[in-house]
């Protein structure tokens, strides 16, 4: 057991930088996207592009090749460079790959998730991913410490510093320097502009889910088979669920009413509400809630209304369709 630990350590000491940087954005990631408080911010947003965009495609580029290629920094002439010529790939290409294999396998890890009792949600795709990067970047460090340390690959910070430097603030001719100013505009335009788009969704983007499921056998959850047959007195389950897109944590409250109603010339008329029950609850953007509710008609009647309405905030002294923002309902007999 100790022996285990040791080179635990051993091994998270000597993970090489850009290894130990993909776990550090995994971990920032989790946290952005769980933690209660840090999840409506937007770091959420900036990691989390990161993180699906490069991050899984990075690990497993990593660990297919753990070994260095030459680097077009190295000097003519360098033999450990010419030694790793025929094998590994550069790292324009890696970052390539990097990004196209990260589109490539977030879709597939959805994909999978799909056809499991978890489905497709944020924890369920977020364990997922991370599960499987982190797997990678166990793999890819164990290769690279297989490889004599002048054959493994590393990331050349200090000659793409330097070489980025002179670029900026040494250009050979006036044409270099109104080149690279207008490629790093063109980068801050290009990330303002998808941050913008990110961070200030349009108002037409903002809305709330509100609808009725029954839960079957063997606990799954369809928009099928609701209850139509009630007994004053008796309970029936259904389940009540709630989705926030609003782009902020609401505050949702739920009225349940059973009305009888008459309807004549497309209009239709209340003619007795009664309300069975009032609860609420508070969710985050992108953030799901189910309910099971159990529904006890208070009196008889056939085809009468059993509402539900859904408001932001406290509901009203007197709730009805008109007021509330999203509204749901069945049509019910209810027998003596």
């Amino acid at each position: 057991m100790t022996r285990a630990v040791l080179r635990l350590r051993w091994g998270v000491g000597n993970l090489p930088a850009d290894l130990a940087a993909v776990v550090a954005v995994v971990l920032v990631t989790d946290v952005a996207a769980l933690a209660p408080v840090v999840r409506e911010t937007p770091l959420r947003i900036g990691v989390g592009l990161a993180f699906v965009l490069f991050v899984p495609g990075y690990a497993f580029i990593a660990a297919l090749f753990p070994e260095r290629s030459v680097s077009p920094l190295l000097i003519e002439g360098d033999e450990e460079g010419v030694a790793g010529a025929d094998r590994g790939i550069d790292g324009l290409e890696r970052v390539a790959l990097s990004f196209g294999l990260s589109i490539a396998i977030t879709p597939l890890v959805g994909l999978v998730l799909n056809f499991t009792p978890w489905g497709i949600r944020l924890v369920p795709t977020l364990a997922s991913v991370s599960g499987f990067t982190l797997i990678a970047i166990g793999v890819a460090a164990y290769r690279r410490w297989e490889l004599p340390p002048e054959e493994r690959f590393r990331v050349p910070y200090r000659e793409w510093a330097a070489v980025g430097r002179a670029e900026l603030f040494e250009p050979a001719t006036r044409t270099d320097a109104v080149l690279n100013v207008a490629l790093v505009a063109s980068v801050l335009l290009a990330t303002s502009s998808v941050g913008y788009a990110v961070l200030i969704p349009q108002d037409g983007e903002r809305f709330s889910e509100f609808y009725l499921l029954t839960e079957t056998d063997d606990g799954e959850l369809v928009a099928d088979n609701y209850p139509t047959e009630f007994t004053v007195g008796e309970g029936r389950p259904l389940v009540v669920g709630i989705g926030n897109e609003e782009h902020q944590r609401t505050d949702y409250t739920v009225v349940s009413q059973l009305q009888r109603v008459a309807v004549s010339n497309n209009s239709t008329t209340v003619l007795r509400s009664e309300r069975l029950s009032t609860f609420g609850q508070t969710l985050g953007h992108n953030e799901t809630w189910h309910t099971n509710r159990t529904v006890t008609p208070t009196f008889e009647g056939r085809n009468l209304r059993l509402l539900f309405l859904l408001y932001r905030g406290s509901a009203p002294d007197s709730p009805t369709i008109d007021n509330a923002y999203r509204e749901t309902h069945l049509w019910i007999n209810v027998t003596a």
